[in-house]
């Protein structure tokens, strides 16, 4: 697929004898929103480092805007913003210092940089903490420095894990409609969520990880293909995905 954003081709990876990807295969097109989801342990967690270079995989590749992440992760770290599920800030620094220091990362130009923090800010509603020490902020304030950090550059691909946790839900319909906002101009956005109903509304193609592996993907119709149903939600379809393919390891 020449338009592919991310694409994973044969990804495994082991902790000592315990497998967190087996042959993991999947891509996420340019410009899509995509939900990734899958139960505890499944390896969404796992798949998500090694997209951003943060751990090596064993075997199998994968690539970012056509560059492979194994043999140029910085390239790969350039095009991403990353929105962990426990937002980290310095403690000591004020939400404006810490997005400086973010954008001097990126290398960004003094003038441009001001400019997104005063928009990021009125998008956000920060304007009076913004130059508060973070150590002060709720968590829902924190994720939104941290959003804001992720957003800073206009990276091409957005990294998005657990992303409505710990938000208000002013907050959190804020974050929807920036996400679509942002795919709007262009962005291709990534996101693991447990939050089926969010994925429902806001993806437009999703993947099910389960033991390592794709078990289902596609539109929400094709899962329901996938999964023999003529109805029924995410939630619906996802248990019963995840349940039959339990049932078929138990089996073996």
């Amino acid at each position: 697929m020449e338009d592919a954003m991310v694409k994973f081709e044969g990804v495994s990876k082991k902790y000592g004898n315990q497998k967190a990807l087996s042959d993991l295969s999947f891509q996420v097109k340019k410009g899509e929103f995509f939900g990734y989801l899958g139960p505890n342990g499944a390896g969404k967690t796992t798949s998500i480092k090694s997209m951003i270079g943060l751990i090596r995989t064993d075997s199998g590749s994968i690539h970012v805007d056509g560059i492979d992440v194994a043999n140029d992760p910085i390239s790969v770290r350039s095009r991403i913003g990353f929105v962990p599920d426990s937002p980290f800030v310095y403690s000591k620094l004020t939400a404006r210092e810490f997005l400086r220091f973010v954008g001097g990362l990126y290398h960004m130009e003094k003038k441009d940089l001001e400019k997104r923090i005063d928009w990021l800010s009125d998008i956000f509603e920060m304007h009076g903490w913004l130059d508060r020490r973070t150590e002060e902020y709720s968590h829902g304030m924190k994720q939104k420095v941290v959003m804001s950090a992720a957003f800073i550059h206009r990276p091409e691909l957005i990294v998005v894990d657990e992303p409505t946790v710990g938000l208000d839900p002013p907050s959190a319909r804020l974050l929807k409609d920036m996400l679509k906002l942002i795919q709007k101009n262009g962005a291709t956005i990534f996101m693991s969520s447990h939050d089926l109903s969010v994925v429902q509304e806001l993806c437009e193609h999703m993947a099910i990880i389960h033991k390592g592996s794709i078990v289902a993907e596609g539109t929400l119709e094709d899962l329901r293909k996938k999964a023999e149903m003529e109805g029924g939600n995410l939630e619906d379809l996802f248990l019963k995905l995840t349940e039959k393919t339990q049932k078929a390891v138990y089996l073996d």
